[in-house]
């Protein structure tokens, strides 16, 4: 049955459809007032954040943690207002760094792994700067930051986004050009030269003398860039020392250091009380005294000579040498029998190659920096001998191109069986003999393969040299 309306009320609900319109009503009041409530407290975490915001931006930190290592540079914040800026500084990494802002005249001391300093920049005022390790190579290797000084400063990520030195500015036209200006620099003149051949002195009783003197001395690594250099003899790397199986050996070494220091024969066989290694086998050579070390030479090596006193910073800054006992033109090719393609079956000239990548020297080749690094030269046929010794502290592959090297020894012990290579890996401490003998002529690179250690966007750079083979 359905139910009429009256013409007095037209429009009058039935008590199930008012029941049913009250309700819906009501879902709607509440939802419009929970609505509100939400609005409201969306509104009051807004104007919370908006207000923390705020004063983040007023209190910004002027205390920075730093964490060094290979190779970065990390801060827990880039961005600072003006005033005081605290810096604590910890190298986590492997090898000796520092925190240099050159803009503040800020700049600790070299840094051993695991070192924390704290220093502070006073006074700081509005402006960018930027930060680095300023051993040489570390920058381009990725060691650098800058910091972002201001009372309105963007926030962190645009602050690190600044620090790539404006090398992705670069156009590649510009690019280009200045790759070739430091190309055509090579080989660029410096002061100072190392692994001058110091020639002994025959003693009445019988033994080769070698006299060497440590001291610290104003060292160009590369054009216009002096640091401050450890080096015996006045040259980094140090003297080159030779002699023949049989015979007597003594080295004095005098330290005019403003700290102690001793000698390690590293590689060569010698009495326990000779082997440099204060306090054990000797007392530390205090300033303004010498030490004698006496041996007789049992067996060949290609041995190398340096401190083992506070080595971490005596040693990549410069104190060291090689040390070769025997003939080992006439060893290298006896183990490489007839594989190489030499034209008289001998070694027509012997190069000591020392690599670096820490102390004050940084990344280096024989204490040199690229383009500062010396060329060598032979003909097409000859054989050059290649002793590697790595005084550093990372591995470095050596590559030289187009001629594949035989290698003939490791750790001055002939191999039983040679292998080419023409990238080879060098330890820290490790010495490997390579024999070079080129089939073509040209100008071949010569450097550490890990590239940024060879090239940067501005050329190439630090262990970087060259071989220039002309025809026979």
């Amino acid at each position: 049955m359905v139910a009429e309306l009256s013409p007095e009320q037209p429009n009058m609900p039935t008590k199930d459809e008012s029941f049913w319109t009250r309700g819906i009503t009501a879902m709607m009041l509440a939802a419009v007032a929970m609505s509100t409530v939400v609005l409201g407290a969306v509104a009051i975490v807004a104007m919370t954040r908006s207000d923390s915001a705020i004063t983040s931006s007023k209190e910004l930190p002027t205390t920075i943690s730093v964490e060094l290592s290979e190779f970065k540079i990390l801060m827990s914040a880039t961005t600072v207002k003006p005033g005081d800026v605290t810096f604590q500084v910890t190298n986590k990494g492997n090898v000796a760094h520092n925190f240099a802002i050159a803009k503040l005249k800020l700049r600790t001391e070299m840094l051993n792994p695991g070192q924390l300093v704290t220093i502070v920049a006073s006074d700081v005022a509005a402006g960018s700067y930027e930060i680095v390790c300023d051993v040489s190579g570390h920058p381009e290797a990725g060691m650098k930051a800058t910091l972002t000084v201001s009372p309105d400063a963007p926030n962190a990520d645009q602050a690190m986004m600044a620090g790539d030195g404006g090398a992705s500015a670069m156009t590649w036209q510009q690019m280009d050009a200045k790759m070739t200006e430091v190309a055509l620099k090579f080989p660029a003149k410096t002061t100072g030269t190392g692994n001058i051949e110091l020639a002994p002195i025959l003693s009445d009783d019988g033994y080769k003398v070698f006299n060497i003197t440590a001291s610290i001395i104003k060292w160009e690594v590369e054009p216009g860039k002096f640091v401050e250099g450890w080096a015996y003899n006045g040259q980094i790397p140090g003297p080159i020392l030779r002699a023949n199986v049989g015979d007597k050996v003594r080295i004095v070494l005098k330290n005019d250091l403003p700290e102690s220091t001793s000698l390690h024969l590293h590689g060569v066989r010698v009495p326990n009380a000779m082997d440099g290694v204060d306090p054990y086998t000797q007392k530390p050579i205090e300033p303004g005294q010498s030490f004698t070390y006496e041996f007789t030479a049992m067996e060949p090596a290609v041995g190398m000579y340096h401190s083992h006193h506070n080595a971490q910073v005596q040693v990549p800054n410069g104190l060291a040498g090689a040390l070769l006992i025997g003939d080992w033109k006439d060893l290298g090719m006896k183990v490489a029998g007839d594989r190489l393609a030499d034209m008289d079956g001998k070694v027509d000239q012997e190069v000591v190659m020392v690599l670096n990548d820490s102390g004050t020297l940084g990344l280096s080749i024989n204490g040199k920096s690229f383009p500062a690094t010396m060329p060598y030269t032979m003909k097409v046929g000859e054989t050059m001998l290649v002793h590697y010794y790595n005084e550093g502290s990372m591995t470095h592959p050596m590559h030289l191109h187009q001629p594949a090297g035989l290698v003939v020894a490791h750790d001055g012990a002939p191999l039983e069986y040679p292998f080419w290579a023409d990238t080879l890996n060098v330890a820290p401490g490790e010495r490997w003999t390579v024999a070079y003998t080129p089939k073509d002529a040209g100008v071949w690179a010569w450097h550490c393969h890990i590239l940024t250690h060879a090239e940067t966007p501005t050329g190439m750079r630090y262990m970087v040299t060259a071989v220039i083979v002309a025809d026979e």
